[in-house]
């Protein structure tokens, strides 16, 4: 199948910097590295920074103010991000993109006109990831075929994402514009780490490498790797941590358990809240409210209780060895062996 003709303005390359167009468009530009040297530059570097910096958070960067420079500092925050060398922030940081982009193209494919929601359709669902597509204008959702939700939708355990609880008509399932955004998320992510780990490093302008050395003084205690010793945890909860330990994004219904848990076997909170800091989307603030709220601390002052071993084998979240055999909740995991 050939290419549409499709013309992307500078607004599009700002709002989806990941495009190969943005690419063409930098090189057409003339710009070069050196250009970073100049004072009146100095915004690019500076919006660079915001990006990673908003990563570094768990927030999501949403300037757009000028299209040339949200252009090129997507360019320059990947090679910082390469040059700190850190791979926690790198997923960190491909995760934040990947969240931008996904607020701007729901926005988009809910405004856009017909011809205008075949572009962003064709260039980011079809072109980037041989996601084929198509709008349904009697129900206002977009149809793609069974095989393609079910292998995208396997990442997913949320009740709502399981094929019978999805609307399917002759061989199609049919999503939102906000719920089909949401499940090619986890591909822009790996799209974006693997432009950073396949990038050769220029000869660096000496202002992105005192940045970067700044940045990787500044975090690399915060986000190296922290190898978590499971214990005599339940597999549930060992191959959660394992997880967590390698940088992983877990699902919501992952990250209750596991918390749950901690807080019933005592865990103080600031442990469980250093538990998270491998995440790629942690942010402090909200982690350590969750977990409060979770503990009975905040909110309905309630304190949750873990998850049965029936919910999680439906959440897709049960990893049963024989230890296993004979209890119900994670939380009786060790004492029939102890008895």
């Amino acid at each position: 199948m050939s290419s549409p003709s499709i013309r992307l303005g500078t607004g599009d390359l700002a709002r989806y910097p990941f495009l190969n167009e943005a690419g063409l468009y930098i090189r057409e530009s003339g710009f070069n590295w050196d250009e970073l040297e100049r004072t009146e530059t100095s915004d690019i570097l500076a919006r660079a920074i915001d990006r990673v910096n908003a990563a570094v958070e768990g927030n999501v960067y949403r300037g757009i103010d000028k299209y040339e420079v949200e252009i090129l500092s997507f360019l320059i925050s990947l090679l910082i991000v390469k040059s700190v060398g850190i791979d926690n922030l790198t997923r960190k940081y491909s995760l934040a993109e990947a969240r931008r982009a996904e607020e701007f193209l729901g926005s988009d494919m809910k405004k856009s006109t017909q011809e205008q929601r075949r572009s962003l359709l064709y260039k980011i669902f079809e072109d980037l990831f041989g996601l084929k597509m198509v709008f349904d204008n009697s129900t206002g959702m977009y149809a793609m075929s069974m095989e393609s939700y079910l292998r995208r939708s396997s990442h997913f355990h949320e009740k709502e994402w399981k094929l019978v609880n999805r609307p399917v008509f002759d061989g199609k399932v049919y999503l939102h514009a906000d719920e089909t955004v949401r499940l090619v998320r986890n591909e822009l992510v790996q799209l974006i780490v693997d432009r950073i780990k396949s990038m050769e490093l220029p000869k660096i302008p000496n202002s992105i490498k005192l940045a970067s050395e700044e940045l990787r003084s500044r975090l690399a205690a915060r986000l190296d790797y922290r190898p978590m010793t499971a214990g005599d945890y339940p597999p549930c909860v060992k191959h959660a941590l394992e997880m967590m330990s390698k940088g992983e994004n877990l699902s919501h219904a992952a990250r209750v358990m596991l918390a749950t848990y901690l807080i019933t076997a005592g865990r103080p909170i600031e442990e469980i809240v250093s538990v998270f800091r491998n995440a790629p989307d942690f942010n402090e603030k909200v982690t350590r409210y969750q977990i409060e709220h979770l503990s009975g601390f905040k909110g309905s002052r309630t304190r949750y209780s873990v998850p049965s071993c029936d919910k999680l084998r439906s959440q897709n979240l049960c990893y049963s060895t024989t230890d296993c055999d004979g209890i119900i909740n994670p939380v009786q995991f060790g004492r029939r062996k102890e008895r």
